[in-house]
């Protein structure tokens, strides 16, 4: 499997729970903060989910 770089690019705050539970089963607590991860369907699920808060990071 390859893996990818995940950054939180936008904040938590104002968002519902389950994203901020997503948020913090990736691993991200900060703005800027970079995660690597495995790139399975799971971990690429939860992407989705907030994508509008982390992006890919080559």
């Amino acid at each position: 499997m390859s893996t990818i770089k995940i950054k939180q690019i936008r904040s938590k705050i104002n968002c519902p729970q389950v994203q901020k539970l997503t948020l913090e089963a990736l691993g991200l607590r900060k703005i800027n903060a970079v995660v690597e991860h495995e790139a399975t369907p799971q971990i690429l699920g939860m992407v989705e989910k907030v994508k509008h808060l982390v992006e890919v990071v080559k």
